[in-house]
Formats: structure tokens, sequence, C-alpha cells
């Protein structure tokens, strides 16, 4: 039986990223194993169930939804009796999903706010993550879920104007205000390190900004640029 997948390949890095950058935050333990793969199974659940909301295929759609949904549950068990608290932020994330469901209804999932809704659920994780270790909220984990808020929230905007925006040119000069902003922010609260992380992310934004890059290719270097944010801050956690 061939898996159903999701086709938003750049989704991976905001479900690998956050979530080990708030478990090393606080300390990575046996759990993190049963969480990460539940986790997985989740984002692989929310692509037929948010697909439901057309009102095609319904049955074929049901059955991944309950195959993924359900093994994810099953998984989740582990973490919960270790820390069961951590069942709230998965109530956290609800709302934000109600809104990718809006939009799924919509047609209309290329939407700003809809990505952004995805990337908040996306960073929650990294804080659930820190979360685990420690059965509470420490400045750590905080700081993992602004990071990566702030990170792919960037990586939205950079890709949204090389290809559906890149004739748009006030968006260009909503895409480089955000990327110049974000390494200037750091600077003020005298965080080099992070600074440094996020120069990667403003090069690529004004350098390949009107290049024709094509989709592989646009899709190569934001995986090399996320692998670059995410080995600075480790370290910066560390």
């Amino acid at each position: 039986m061939k898996l159903l997948l999701p086709k938003q390949h750049g989704a991976w890095a905001m479900l690998i990223i956050p979530f080990w950058l708030g478990a090393a935050a606080t300390g990575i333990v046996w759990q993190h194993i049963p969480l990460f793969i539940g986790w997985v199974l989740l984002y692989l659940a929310t692509y037929p169930l948010l697909l439901l909301f057309k009102k095609k295929k319904t049955s074929f759609y049901s059955k991944w939804t309950i195959i993924y949904m359900g093994t994810a549950i099953l998984l989740f068990t582990v973490p919960l009796s270790a820390a069961p608290s951590i069942f709230y932020f998965g109530l956290s994330m609800i709302p934000f999903f109600c809104i990718n469901a809006y939009y799924s209804s919509r047609n209309n999932e290329r939407a700003i706010l809809n990505d952004l809704s995805a990337i908040i659920v996306f960073s929650l994780a990294g804080l659930a993550s820190s979360y685990l270790s420690v059965e509470s909220i420490r400045p750590e984990g905080v700081f993992v879920f602004l990071i990566s808020l702030l990170f792919f929230a960037g990586s939205t905007l950079y890709v949204k104007s090389m290809i559906r925006e890149k004739n748009n040119a006030h968006f260009k000069i909503i895409s480089w205000s955000y990327h110049i902003s974000i390494p200037l922010l750091w600077i003020v609260a005298g965080h080099w390190m992070m600074m440094i992380a996020f120069l990667p992310s403003l090069f690529r934004a004004l350098y390949f900004y009107g290049k024709s890059l094509g989709i592989m290719k646009l899709g190569i270097y934001e995986i090399v640029n996320a692998v670059c944010f995410f080995l600075i801050s480790l370290v910066v956690i560390l």
C-alpha cells in the first residue's frame, strides 16, 4: 500500500527543527522518540484531514486520517504517561488548525495567515518538546519557540517573494524589511550568535530575489539555510 504523503516538502524542516531544538534546550529523554514519531504521524494525518474539508474523496482521506491519527495517539500515550500536562500543548494547537481548516475549505491554502498559523503550530511543538524534559515552561523553551517562529516566518515571506509574489514590488519591500530587521534586533539585544544564524536568510532574500532559480534549486537552498540555522541555534542553546 502506497503511503499518502503531503506535497509541502518545505514543511519537513518546520516539523523537525523546532522539535529537536526544544528537546536539546532542556535535555533529551527517551520519551522524545515516541513523541517525535507521533508528531510526524500527526502531521501526516493533518494532510488528508484538511483535504476532507474540500469534500472530495471523503472515504479515501478518512481512511488515511484514521490510520495516521490512530497510530499517533497510541504513541502519544508514552510521553503523556511521563508528563500528562503536555496534553495542553495539543489543545493550544487546535485554534490554529481551525484556521488551516478554514483556508483549506476555501481552497486558499497559500494565504499568509494560513502559513503563519501552521508556523505557530510547528513552533509550539518545540516548546512542548522542551516541556517534556522538565515538566515546566522554561526560558530556553520559549526562546526556541521565538527563534523558530521568526526563522520560518522569514522563510515563508522569501518563498512567496520568489514564486507567487515575484512581480509584487510591495511584497519585496515587506520581505526585505523583515529579513533586514531581524538581525538588527538581535544586535540590539546583544545576541551576536543568533544574529549570525539569521544572516544566511538575509543574504538569500536579497541576493536571489528576481533570479529564476526553479522550484528544485529554491528548495535545496532552503534546506541548506535551515541546516545552518539549526546548527548555529544548537550551539547557542547548548
